[in-house]
C-alpha cells in the first residue's frame, strides 16, 4: 500500500478546496478505488448533536440516518475514536446497511477548531480486512485534508 502517494494524490486533487462536501467527495473516491479491500467508502455528517446523516460515498446503499447510540460509525462519533472492528458480527449494535460486509474501519473527521463533523466509513467483505497501518495513514490524510476547514 502506497499511502504517501495517495496522499499525494488527494493533495493536489484539493489544493486549495474549503467546501466541505467537495472535500468528503474527492477523499471518498480516492480511497474507494485505492484498494480493493474497500467494498463501501464514505462519509457520515454530524448534522445534528448526537446524529450523523450520510454524505459522499462510493459503493452500494448506505444507511441514511446514524444515531450515535448505534453501530460502528455511531461508536467513532461518540468516542471520538478510531473504530477497528475485524468482525461486525461480533461488534454489538452493528448496524447492517449491506449484508456482505464482514469487516469495517470508521475514523473520526475533525475541522480546524477541533470539532467533529463526521465520520469516515470504509467497509469490507472481506474479514478481518483493516491494519493499524491503514487506520494511522487514512487519519493522518483526514487531518490534513479537513483540518484547514
Amino acid at each position: 500500500m502506497d499511502y504517501a502517494e495517495l496522499r499525494s494524490r488527494i493533495g493536489a486533487l484539493v489544493a486549495g478546496e474549503t467546501d466541505i462536501v467537495a472535500l468528503m467527495a474527492t477523499v471518498a473516491c480516492e480511497v474507494h478505488h485505492f484498494d480493493a479491500r474497500f467494498d463501501w467508502t464514505g462519509f457520515y455528517r454530524v448534522t445534528a448533536p448526537g446524529h450523523l446523516k450520510i454524505g459522499p460515498y462510493q459503493g452500494g446503499h448506505g444507511c441514511l440516518d446514524i444515531p450515535f447510540e448505534r453501530g460502528v460509525c455511531g461508536a467513532a462519533a461518540r468516542t471520538g475514536e478510531v473504530q477497528r472492528v475485524d468482525d461486525v458480527e461480533a461488534f454489538p449494535g452493528h448496524i447492517a446497511c449491506a449484508a456482505s460486509t464482514r469487516s469495517e474501519l470508521v475514523l473520526p473527521v475533525w475541522n480546524g477548531a477541533g470539532a467533529l463533523i463526521g465520520v469516515f466509513d470504509i467497509d469490507s467483505d472481506r474479514p478481518a480486512a483493516f491494519t493499524d497501518e491503514d487506520a494511522e495513514a487514512l487519519g493522518a490524510m483526514l487531518e490534513e485534508v479537513f483540518g484547514r476547514c
